[in-house]
Order: C-alpha cells, then structure tokens, then sequence
C-alpha cells in the first residue's frame, strides 16, 4: 500500500474524508465515499482494488476484467456530487486503463474501459481523447464476433465446463457478455458505425444466423436471447458454439452451482443487460426478455432480499452463501427496468423488489466499515465452487451498489 496524493492534494482529501466520516453512518452515499476516498489515497493506481482478503484489498493489474470498477465509482461520486476532488482521483485511476484501448484478448474490455473511460465520458465531461480510447477498444472488442455463430467470444478454447472438465469449449458465450455491449453501442451510437449496432431494427431477431444487416452488438443480444435465456426466464452461464457453423454444441456452468441451475450473478447481468440494451435499441425482444429474467429472480428470491449465490441453491443458508454483488447488479438493473416496461404494475413491483434489496444492503451487516475491511459491500461471492472469493467485499459490488442508490434517488426525484 502506497499514499500518492502529497502537500495540498493529501490534505484535501483528507479534510474531505473527515467530513465524510462525520456523516457517514446517516447515509450509505457517505459511507461509500468515505471507503472509497480512503483506498484512492492508499493504494496506487495501476493496482486496482479487486477483492477483500483478511480486511485489506488484494489488488489485479490493468489487464483484469475487474479494473474498471474502482475508477467508475470515483467517476460516480463525482457525477452525484460535483466535488472535484472525486474527479481529480478518477482521472488518476483511469489513465492507466488506456492499455486495454488494443486488447483483443478478453470481452472484458467492456468492463474495464467504458466503465471507467466511458463514465469519464458521461459523468465526467471528458471530450475527445476518451471517446478516442472508447472508440478505440470498440473496435478491439468487435473482432471477436462471428457473424456464424451471432455472438462476440467470450473466453477463448479450452475447458470452461465446471461439472464435466473434459468438454472442449470452441466458442463459449457467457451471459456475462450482455453488459459489455454498452461498449459497443455507445461507441456505434457516437462514431455511426453501423457495424458495432444498427439504426435500423431488423424485426423481432432470431439468433444465430440471423445477423445479415444487424450490427454486432444487438445481433449477440438476439442470439443470447434465443439461446441463454430459458423458456421460464432463468439463464444459462455458458452456451458453446461450433465456431465453423454457429450450431450449439452444448449448454453449462463455469460458475454455477449445476449445468442445468441459475447462477445468480448470471440472472442479474441477464436483467441488467438486456434492459441497457433496450435504452440504445428500444425494442420488444429486449424489453420482454429483460423482464422474463426479472420475473424468474423475483420469484426464486421469495421473500428475501439478498440471492442465494445460485438460485437453485439447496444447502446451507445464511450470508456466507449468497452473492450480495448479484443483488446489487439486480436492484440497479430492475431499476431502470422499472421506468422502461410499459406494464405500470410489473414497473411498481420491480421498483419496490429492488428499493427492498437495497434497503437491505445499506444496512450494516453488508455495507462495509473501513475499520474492519476496506470493501463497500460484504458477503459477495465470485465463484463458490471454487472457493474463489466467497463471501467477500468484491470491487463491482460496490460500483453497482452506488449506481442502484443512484438510480433510486433519481427515480424518487421524478416520481417514477
């Protein structure tokens, strides 16, 4: 751990956190900032927080799928509060991610750029030299997609099926994957490059194959659609594809629970997902699907507030087994899904199911306490059948968590 701010800089911000201290306890957006201010002035920026081991976080380079979490948040803060000093750090948390402008290694680079460049962009002001990184890494992320299969690659070949290791996996698509889109409609939207997402919607989409004359984005959108999303509205995680021919080769689990269960982090991108891509392309294959995932998490949670970390789950309970990161990413999801349906009743139930799962998570048993852990939010979990994060502070529950209380304060603003 480093201190990089010195003299006038140091002294601000420590004056800010201060005043963040003083407060925090009265308001969640407080607490966040002040977790956040602290670990901008404590670690260095190239060395992103990623997740909590034994109260302190353990830190991933710039080439991590996690890296652009922590700059969105200062991003974030200085959007709700215009305090310069939020922007100062986030300009310093960002910079370092401009690597990843090249990579066409991961699908990832959703995350890790336009959720730090492309928040710069929009919360921050920033002008041409981060849309150029944000076109830039658009273009990188569009030569994984195959106009075969209809899909951008996930991951690329290997073993990424948990419950039988030995299945060859040639082109798995993730349901992760929806959220990366943003990367590529966003930039499609401000160059109007038709490649990376149409103008013209092409009827109601019908997977694989079915991409002539769509863009890239919208035509992976239609074929998730088809093929993750199951009949009930429950998603699969992995779909594998035959590259050569786009025929689905099987259907599995890297991070679930089984091949044929929920994950639950899984779902909430499945929400999130397609009703971010009904903001750029508002359409009804979008908007239904969105909602027939947010159905399914409604009903698998009952009464709950916080997942189980897969809703199909049936061992022990408690906190150490739910994903409080995959609530988070629901109730901001839901959020939005709540103004965009058409269904005023379906838009009251999902806004009170996620105002619930965020009344749960401002409370203290999982917003986080410095003093005791430097993470935002507790008892998420990365990866349970691994053993990989679990029952964590994990960087992108934190993001989620200030976009939803956003998001909630907005919507409370505008009578929504």
């Amino acid at each position: 751990v480093s201190t990089q701010s010195t003299g006038d800089s140091y002294v601000d911000a420590m004056l800010l956190l201060l005043l963040l201290f003083a407060s925090a306890q009265a308001d969640p957006h407080l607490l966040i900032a002040e977790q956040a201010t602290r670990t901008a002035i404590q670690y260095t920026p190239g060395n992103f927080p990623d997740h909590v081991v034994n109260g302190l976080w353990k830190t991933s380079p710039a080439s991590s799928w996690t890296a652009g979490f922590f700059p969105g948040l200062l991003w974030q803060l200085y959007g709700s509060t215009k305090d310069q000093r939020f922007k100062e750090q986030a300009l310093r948390w960002t910079a370092p991610l401009a690597v990843n402008a090249n990579n066409t290694g991961t699908h990832d680079v959703g995350f890790m750029v336009f959720n730090s460049f492309g928040k710069g962009v929009q919360l921050g002001g920033e002008g041409q030299d981060y849309k150029a990184v944000v076109h830039a890494t658009a273009r990188s992320l569009s030569t994984r997609f195959s106009p075969v299969v209809g899909c951008t690659q996930s991951w690329g070949s290997g073993h990424h099926c948990r419950e039988d290791p030995q299945v060859e996996t040639n082109f798995p698509v993730i349901i992760d994957n929806m959220m990366n889109l943003e990367l590529l409609l966003w930039a499609g939207r401000d160059t109007g490059n038709a490649t990376l997402t149409n103008i013209v919607r092409q009827g109601e989409g019908q997977g694989q194959g079915q991409g002539q004359g769509q863009g890239q984005a919208l035509t992976h959108a239609n074929t998730t659609s088809l093929n993750h999303v199951r009949d009930d509205g429950s998603t699969f995680h992995v779909v594998n594809y035959d590259p050569s021919t786009g025929v689905i080769k099987n259907r599995c689990t890297a991070q679930g629970y089984r091949d044929n269960s929920t994950w639950s982090r899984g779902q909430a991108w499945c929400i999130y997902g397609f009703t971010m891509v009904h903001r750029y392309e508002p359409h009804t294959l979008y908007l239904r699907t969105a909602e027939r995932c947010a159905d399914f998490f409604s009903s698998a949670i009952g009464n709950s507030s916080v997942p189980l970390w897969d809703l199909d789950w049936d061992g022990e309970k408690g906190t150490h087994f739910e994903d409080a990161s995959a609530a988070a990413i629901a109730a901001s999801g839901l959020l939005e899904l709540s103004a965009a349906t058409a269904d005023v009743q379906k838009g009251q139930g999902y806004k009170i199911l996620a105002s619930r799962i965020l009344e749960a998570l401002r409370a203290p048993g999982y917003l986080g306490d410095y003093d005791k852990g430097e993470g935002i939010l507790k008892h998420a979990t990365g990866s349970f059948m691994t053993g990989s994060q679990v029952d964590t502070s994990i960087v992108y529950g934190g993001y989620y968590l200030m976009e939803a209380l956003q998001r909630l304060n907005d919507h409370s603003d505008n009578n929504v």
